[in-house]
């Protein structure tokens, strides 16, 4: 299960198109997830009494947490890889980079995408959290299939090595293989990522509030600083291809 050029090259708009079509998914399903799993744990409560928004806070407020974890372990394994490679569109095979989160979850990246898109699954409709979970999933093993093929082509017996000792998305405890000797960069690794941040920022102000207006408008300026974050990446990785 590998996916094409096509779809590595334009993964972030297939993930956005999911994440679009989750919440379209409103007007075929009108029920929040979060609302449901409310009347599921507290049958019989009135949520416009006093005590109701308190129970829906809680669940949002776990929901938006899977959102910061992701956005956390997102920034970890950032830190250890160029962001310009972490979100370029072409695909990277030089180097095995076995740090950091690496040394712990092959895809540490692709599972901190999975983290993400449960906690959002809160804030879609019943159908929309299906949509979202199932379609990343799939769409994201797709990508890991076509990704570990090109590193084992590349990479060889090391990276072979490396697949038998780390898991590929349910992350060790305890490290599986040595440090590599990668130096982290936080600052760079957590800015990469201030997209997700952004969103999980929106969703713990949403937990708090209650507040239906804040998410969206979140993700907008997540676009705005997305876009100009990924025109200083390609600007730094042309000036690395450029000779010396």
């Amino acid at each position: 299960m590998r996916a094409s050029e096509w779809e590595f090259r334009y993964r972030f708009w297939i993930i956005c198109a999911l994440f679009t079509a989750a919440f379209y998914s409103y007007r075929l399903d009108h029920t929040n997830v979060g609302v449901t799993v409310a009347h599921l744990l507290s049958p019989g409560t009135d949520f416009d009494a006093p005590a109701g928004p308190g129970i829906l806070r809680a669940i949002f407020l776990v929901a938006s947490l899977l959102a910061v974890a992701g956005a956390a372990l997102r920034s970890w394994a950032s830190a250890y890889l160029r962001s310009e490679i972490v979100h370029d569109t072409a695909m990277h095979a030089e180097s095995l980079v076995a740090d950091g989160p690496f040394r712990h979850v092959r895809n540490p990246l692709y599972l901190g995408n999975l983290l993400l898109a449960l906690g959002m699954g809160f804030f879609a409709s019943r159908l929309g959290a299906v949509v979202l979970n199932v379609g990343q999933t799939l769409f994201l093993l797709r990508l890991i299939g076509r990704e570990e093929a090109l590193l084992a082509a590349s990479g060889g017996q090391r990276f072979e090595a490396y697949r038998a000792a780390v898991p590929r998305l349910v992350p060790s405890l305890t490290p599986r293989v040595p440090r590599g000797g990668v130096e982290p960069r936080w600052a760079q690794g957590i800015a990469g990522e201030a997209f997700i941040w952004i969103l999980a920022a929106s969703m713990l102000a949403f937990a708090l509030t209650l507040n239906a207006r804040l998410v969206p408008a979140a993700a907008a300026v997540g676009f705005i600083v997305y876009w100009i974050l990924f025109a200083v990446w390609k600007r730094r990785g042309r000036a690395r291809q450029r000779p010396s």
